[in-house]
């Protein structure tokens, strides 16, 4: 049967709801090729169903189409799963819906639910998912089903496979059916009898062979993710049950999971954590039983090379910082226990078996939840960081296999005499000991057939390796692409067949994910390797792991971090052809989609393993695009900086006096000729112009040197009536006996963002010069504090003084945000205030950044009795101007927590930030303040 693509397109749009839900743009089908694996395929068309009917819809186009297609939620498989070059069906946008039953103790969830927000959301039930991944923060559900997902605590008792309840799945047929209904046998009795009698057959076989029984108690007695979860019918005798946990681990080549209902576990909040480290790989791994035995709940390896690469990540600990490396080996080992008293004796075990065993440094166990969260930090970003690490140009390949834990010493042993051999000089090895679960990365070109020989040779030597362990070839990152050739080879013959027969039970067409799970060519592993051209040295260690995804602002409206990296990279991998057309394509949306719409709130930082911030990235190539004539403007603006911004705040003020359409007219004319990009949009909500900065003399001998920040004279209080936030901190300082002093000339100083964000690089050092010799000359030589009054202006003075050679006899400056000052400070001198009932709480992008959430949620917590913050929180993508150049982006960005902040009904609305308070103030009609304005009133005399 022959692929119909001549209609293609009609037949996929009749499926789905809206036209917007299909595209085939160059540069949406570029973004969807790449996943975290070191595959590459690009899509024919990408779809985004908003339900389950529509993914049946789906289902049915592609059995006329003939058109294979591939599920993909959060990107983050690393086995090659969630790529393909037909229809790739996105199901990461939608399916968002939780549900906490039973007080926590089992929960229903769709796919698109990333595992981080789950276990935010059943955390306030002291519950959590059975599966802890690394990549929580960006894995969904629908990919933690698929690759039945384990991780470093659950092993093989809370992974999916054991904690899943249900599941609603949609079959190629289109048929739905819940597994967890009373009648979910009877009605796929009715719906497929011929599935239902072919589940009855193959469990009949299974269960009649001793070998295959013997074999799969064998396979599924360790983790194991290879082939399909053979195991079901061993454990299960209802075909819908049976069906439910096929279905787990299946990698989306059997059916679409819409929904999924779980048994929680519960939060351990008594948690004790040590780093013991060895002289060697073998001597750790000799001493691995001993930790087992021992009760250890977590015991997680990382050789010399993921060592040395510890050391360069922001936060690594000191016992990795400190550490000379050489052939060094290391278990982060980990206790927990449902009380103190019961942790104290596991730790006091755990400190006395570490005592006898052959440590390189002594040991030290800690419950402190810092300490834990960066060493927790350092192994949870291993994967991405080793990679990032690697040579430019060179592609990352993750194994991931396990053996019976007494054979892990001699298997790693044996690894790394294959590494030698093949000339793999920095593979690393790491992963979930405890288990005999560790992966191993290779790094090549794989561009050119001696490398890609080379590559073949290794697996085989350590596919035999593997399996002469009596282990699996794949332990919790599925088969995928990587190991569907050796499915056959670990299972045997009969196994296989029963594979093969469920398969075609399940998708008789052969559409779903085709060459995932099980392939006859035996070289499959070896076709479809992704090259990552350099693009630009801020972001060529991207390995395209998505953590990044989930926080960024514009995720649902355009591109994501990863895939403003993966297009540039076809961009330059298409000119490198010669493709000049597709060059072109690809360029022509890559401005609006990477630049315009990308808010440079540095989010992707706070979540990316490699500490890269694709912002950064964003504004060389603002600079680039940025013409002579817009670069003397700003660079004239920076000048003129004092006229320039009492200039907005007038325009402000005299717009909220004139009717709105009028406003509106004119400015829309105005955008019309000089671009969207260019003129900002007016909107109702904004606020009149602000006053100018005052520089009132202190009354006595200054504490701090207060940097009243410019955006406030161009937008006004949200409450005209009331003070502003330069004159509600002034006041708090009064009251407390701070004493404060003004810099000399601040109307025409800045902290350099609105430059910075546009890749004004001149008028950016200009004002950054000017604004550092007055905070220099104000502080006494970098003597007092420097204290700002909005965070991303904080944000903005701190990278201002980043290169700042400190002159002889001074002292570096000192920037902190005046919310931390008054947590500090000014809090404690206070009288109790007249607290507000509820407060909704905006914490900004560079709050986060800036790690001053916790003075912001202590400050708020002075003013009201609850404080609320959005489950989906995020940064509002305002960015300045962006919000106003474009709205689209902060409505987007907004959306889910703004429907979060209405249902709360709160009586207060508070951020730190005047820009954020007008984005999240548009998106929720509720006005927002600067918390230290809410604070003022609540404790005046």
């Amino acid at each position: 049967m022959e692929r119909k693509s001549h209609t293609l397109i009609p037949t996929l749009r009749n499926a789905l709801g809206n036209d917007d839900q299909l595209t085939q743009r160059a540069i949406d089908l570029h973004a969807y090729a790449n996943d975290a694996s070191h595959f590459l395929l690009t899509p024919q068309a990408v779809a985004i169903p908003n339900n389950a009917a529509e993914v049946g819809a789906l289902l049915k186009a592609s059995a006329e189409l003939n058109l294979p297609l591939t599920f993909r939620s959060g990107g983050t498989s690393l086995s090659g799963q969630g790529v393909t070059d037909s229809l790739l069906v996105d199901v990461r946008k939608n399916f968002k819906d939780i549900e906490v039953l039973d007080n926590g103790m089992r929960v229903r969830v769709q796919p698109g639910v990333t595992v981080r927000a789950l276990n935010a959301r059943l955390a306030l039930y002291g519950r959590k998912f059975g599966p802890d991944p690394a990549s929580e923060v960006a894995c969904t559900i629908g990919g933690v089903v698929a690759n039945n997902s384990s991780g470093m605590h659950c092993g093989t008792v809370d992974n999916v496979y054991r904690t899943l309840e249900s599941l609603v799945i949609v079959l190629t047929s289109g048929t739905v059916i819940d597994t967890g209904a009373p009648d979910a046998n009877a009605r796929l009795r009715a719906l497929e009898p011929a599935l239902f009698e072919g589940l009855e057959q193959l469990t009949r076989r299974v269960r009649s062979n001793p070998d295959s029984v013997a074999r799969i108690k064998h396979q599924f007695s360790m983790k194991n993710t290879m082939g399909y979860g053979l195991n079901s019918f061993l454990d299960y005798e209802d075909p819908a049950q049976v069906l439910a946990h096929l279905i787990v681990g299946s990698e989306g080549t059997l059916g679409f999971v819409a929904e999924a209902t779980f048994r929680t576990v519960p939060t351990y909040k008594h948690v004790t954590t040590s780093l013991l480290v060895f002289n060697d790989l073998f001597t750790a791994n000799e001493s691995l039983e001993a930790l087992v035995g021992s009760g250890a709940a977590t015991v997680e390896l990382m050789d010399s090379l993921s060592l040395k690469v510890g050391q360069a990540l922001p936060g690594s600990p000191a016992i990795v910082t400190d550490l000379d490396v050489q052939s060094h080996a290391a278990f982060l080992v980990e206790y927990t226990a449902t009380n103190a008293e019961e942790l104290a004796e596991r730790q006091a075990a755990g400190m006395a078996l570490a005592n006898s065993l052959e440590l390189s440094t002594p040991a030290r166990f800690s419950p402190d939840a810092k300490t834990r969260a960066e060493l927790w930090q350092l192994r949870k970003g291993l994967y991405a960081s080793v990679a990032g690490a690697r040579t430019q140009g060179t592609t990352a390949l993750l194994e991931d296999v396990v053996v019976p834990v007494p054979a892990l010493a001699r298997t790693c042993a044996e690894l790394s005499v294959l590494f030698e051999r093949y000339g793999y000089e920095n593979s690393v090895i790491f992963g979930h000991a405890k288990d005999g679960n560790v992966h191993f990365m290779l790094t090549d070109g794989f561009h050119t057939k001696d490398q890609i020989e080379r590559y073949s040779a290794f697996t085989e030597d350590m596919v035999d390796l593997v399996l002469g362990e009596g282990g699996s070839l794949k332990a919790e990152h599925g088969t995928g692409r990587m190991m569907a050739p050796y499915v056959r080879r670990q299972y045997g013959d009969e196994l296989y067949s029963v594979m093969r027969e469920l398969k075609t039970l399940l998708d008789p067409a052969g559409l779903l994910n085709p060459g995932v799970i099980l392939d006859e060519d035996p070289r499959a592993h070896l076709r479809h390797i992704k090259v990552t051209p350099a693009v630009d040295p801020e972001v060529d260690r991207c390995v395209a792991c998505g953590y990044c995804e989930p926080v960024c602002p514009s995720r649902n409206l355009t591109l994501t971090p990863r895939q403003r990296i993966v297009t540039l990279r076809a961009i330059e991998t298409a000119r490198q052809a010669g493709d000049e057309k597709l060059v072109a394509e690809l360029e022509k949306d890559y401005t609006y989609e990477s630049v315009d719409t990308c808010a440079v709130d540095g989010m992707c930082q706070t979540a990316c393993p490699v500490d890269i911030n694709t912002g950064t990235l964003v504004k060389k190539l603002r600079a680039k695009e940025a013409g002579k004539l817009e670069g003397a403007v700003w660079n004239g603006a920076a000048k003129h900086w004092s006229t320039v911004t009492r200039g907005a705040g007038t325009a402000l003020t005299i717009a909220v006096k004139i009717p709105v359409p009028l406003v509106l007219g004119a400015n829309k004319a105005g955008r019309a000729v000089l671009g969207d990009d260019t003129l900002p949009l007016y909107s109702a909500e904004l606020p009149a112009g602000g006053t100018r900065r005052a520089r009132p003399a202190p009354a006595g001998e200054p504490v701090a040197v207060y940097f009243p920040a410019c955006v406030n004279t161009m937008f006004g209080p949200a409450d005209p009536a009331q003070p502003g936030i330069q004159e509600s901190f002034s006041a708090l300082a009064e009251r407390t006996g701070v004493q404060l002093l003004v810099p000399t000339g601040i109307d025409s100083l800045c902290c350099g963002t609105p430059w910075s964000s546009k890749g004004m690089e001149a008028g950016h050092a200009s004002m950054g010069e000017r604004t550092v010799a007055a905070l220099r000359e104000a502080s006494g030589n970098g003597e007092l504090p420097i204290l700002c009054d909005a965070s991303s202006c904080t944000e903005g003075l701190r990278h201002s003084i980043e290169t700042e050679v400190v002159p002889v006899g001074g002292k570096p400056l000192r920037i902190i945000d005046v919310v931390d000052y008054t947590a500090q400070h000014i809090l404690p001198l206070l009288p109790a205030a007249q607290k507000v009932a509820s407060l909704a709480l905006h914490p900004t992008c560079s709050s986060t950044r800036l790690g001053l959430n916790p003075a912001l949620q202590k400050v708020a917590s002075a003013v009201a009795d609850t404080v609320q913050v959005p489950e989906s929180w995020g940064c509002c993508a305002f960015a300045g101007d962006r919000g106003m150049l474009h709205p689209e982006l902060t409505a987007s960005a907004t959306e889910a927590q703004a429907a979060e902040v209405r249902a709360f009904g709160a009586a207060a609305h508070a951020s730190c930030n005047r820009t954020c308070e007008l984005g999240m103030t548009r998106a929720t009609e509720q006005p927002y303040e600067h918390v230290l304005e809410l604070l003022e009133r609540a404790t005046r005399p």
